[in-house]
């Protein structure tokens, strides 16, 4: 894989966890003590970063470094299965059936467009 593909997948990872936390980008440059403008960078992938700025990142997301790095290893994927049942977890049974009919739509759909989504 090319390094500025790799860099624009971490970026969105970043991103994508970011906001599912519902942090802004002044929120994770404050806690990783790292410049806002570079925070975005990172995210578009448009600039490499350093392991210490990693670190950082990774630390003030609290998150593991795997998620970031490799979501396609099994111990993230258990990590992304907790996540979806805890989501499901308030849901009454009409709203966990409709969810769940989306996902299977949606499934569907990319699996059907692999290569435009994903690499």
């Amino acid at each position: 894989m090319d390094n500025s593909v790799i860099k624009i997948k971490i970026g969105q990872r970043i991103r994508e966890t970011r906001q599912a936390r519902k942090m802004s980008q002044a929120d994770l440059a404050f806690d990783a003590n790292i410049s806002l403008p570079h925070i975005s960078d990172i995210e578009l992938g448009k600039k490499e970063m350093s392991i210490t700025t990693f670190i950082r990142i990774i630390e003030a997301l609290q998150v593991s470094a795997d998620e970031i790095l490799r979501s396609d290893i099994p111990s993230v994927n258990k990590i992304y299965q907790k996540e979806f049942a805890d989501l499901l977890g308030d849901c009454s049974a009409n709203e966990t059936e409709s969810i769940i009919k989306i996902v299977k739509e949606l499934k569907g759909i990319l699996k059907q467009n692999k290569e435009e989504y994903f690499d």
